[in-house]
């Protein structure tokens, strides 16, 4: 067997791996919390739609509305991986130890835990609030509501997460990369199908117009082209090296610096649907006997997507946030270092600090233009559309995203074995034995 099939035959076992642990993401999502009634909470969802909890919904895999054991999903554990990258950009010790090997463990130690006390908060809430819920028959949803049922639900689903968590570790050691991202993007597009269904049956009913399901697909279809096209352009940013000889060969010259054009990448518009979502967690814990409650659960449904206030704040939020993310995802000053030790400079700016300001000021255009596209693509479609679909842009930004990283993955595993391959064919023709 050449190198070339054992590589090709290396690529078909991760994908097969890949596939088996998403089937077993797919197969434990169904399984329900202990002491949920599964018919009232179908009949509960089905009567109601679902409102902000759609949202949730779809980024669990559907888990959400099944009170499965996957309800929260992976969500906790990255919104707790970004709070500690934030907190590496304001805290100078979180700082050094994400620079170093040893602490990196550290740090991804604390995230760990950290993460089992969000599951457990929101697994606490989660539970007060489907104790609230009736079928229209008024069947409650949980038969037997009380403090034993939410401690075992606050365990069962912080399990649940760290399980994910688990899986999406061994993804990305075992079958292809991004672990977490495709678990995500299988929550996300096993949905795919049961809309397609809705919305045939709706328009069969006469509920939807046939201009309603065109308008739908055409929106589709142009946010996937977006996304795709913004998702693979780049800023090349032009870097001179010294130039150098070695074996008879020169290297260096002139090369260019990539700076992705969506900095922020998906983890803006998730962060700020994980943030639209607090108040509903946060009124799950007001009795019904607080003069406060009737407030907070106005505040709640103003917040529903599709709604004005939730599209104003989402749309501030997922500024802000990129704003804030994209300094994280490119920095500037590393990267103004590493071109100084391999003695490069950009053409016309000089090397230290004017660098550092330079790719600063381009790093800022770029984010504005981000910011401005993620708004447009998580916005915008609910709006043309009025909200008559769970797949909203972001969950398309993250499908596409994702599906182009993956492809970037399989190409690069491929060429890299078409540059090993290279290398070894001619160093096997210079000089007495030589390999490289």
């Amino acid at each position: 067997m050449s190198n070339a099939q054992g590589k090709l035959e290396e690529l078909k076992k991760k994908i097969f791996f890949t596939f088996i642990l998403l089937c077993v993401y797919r197969m434990a999502a169904q399984i329900p919390v202990p002491g949920v009634d599964g018919k009232a909470i179908a009949a509960y969802f089905s009567e109601s739609g679902g409102g902000i909890f759609d949202l949730i919904n779809t980024f669990s895999g559907g888990a959400f509305k099944r009170f499965s054991v996957l309800a929260l999903g992976i969500m906790p554990y990255i919104t707790t991986s970004i709070i500690f990258s934030l907190l590496g950009e304001v805290i100078p010790q979180i700082a050094e130890l994400q620079e170093d090997a040893d602490g990196h463990k550290k740090i991804q130690k604390w995230t760990r835990y950290f993460t089992v006390i969000l599951c457990c908060i929101q697994g606490y809430g989660m539970a007060a609030v489907f104790e609230s819920f009736k079928s229209p028959g008024g069947v409650p949803v949980i038969p037997d509501p009380g403090m034993l049922f939410r401690i075992t639900t606050m365990i069962t689903l912080a399990a649940g997460t760290m399980f994910l968590l688990w899986l999406g570790e061994r993804i990305t050691e075992y079958g292809l990369e991004n672990g977490v991202s495709l678990i995500i993007f299988a929550g996300i597009a096993v949905e795919l199908p049961s809309e397609i269904i809705q919305k045939m049956t709706l328009y069969r009913n006469g509920e939807l117009a046939g201009i309603q399901i065109l308008l739908f697909l055409a929106v589709i279809l142009v946010a996937f082209f977006v996304v795709a096209f913004i998702e693979k352009a780049f800023r090349s940013v032009p870097v001179q090296y010294a130039k150098k000889v070695v074996h008879n060969q020169v290297y260096g010259g002139a090369q260019t610096l990539p700076m992705r054009v969506d900095t922020g990448g998906v983890m803006p518009p998730i962060l700020a649907s994980s943030l639209l979502a607090a108040p509903t967690t946060f009124a799950s814990f007001v009795s019904e006997t607080n003069p406060l409650k009737p407030y907070l659960d106005h505040i709640v449904q103003s917040l529903y997507p599709g709604q004005l206030l939730f599209n104003i704040f989402f749309a501030a939020l997922i500024v802000y946030m990129t704003y804030f993310y994209a300094p994280i995802q490119f920095k500037t000053k590393k990267i103004t270092e590493m071109l100084q030790k391999n003695n490069a400079f950009i053409p016309g700016v000089r090397p230290g600090a004017k660098t550092k300001e330079y790719l600063d000021f381009i790093l800022n255009r770029l984010t504005f233009f981000g910011s401005l596209f993620l708004v447009t693509i998580c916005v915008l479609p609910g709006i043309i559309t009025g909200e008559q679909t769970r797949f909203g842009g972001t969950s398309l930004l993250i499908l596409v995203s994702v599906a182009i990283r993956v492809m970037m993955n399989i190409q690069s595993f491929m060429y890299s074995d078409k540059l090993e391959s290279a290398y070894k064919s001619r160093g096997k023709n210079k000089g007495q034995n030589r390999r490289f």
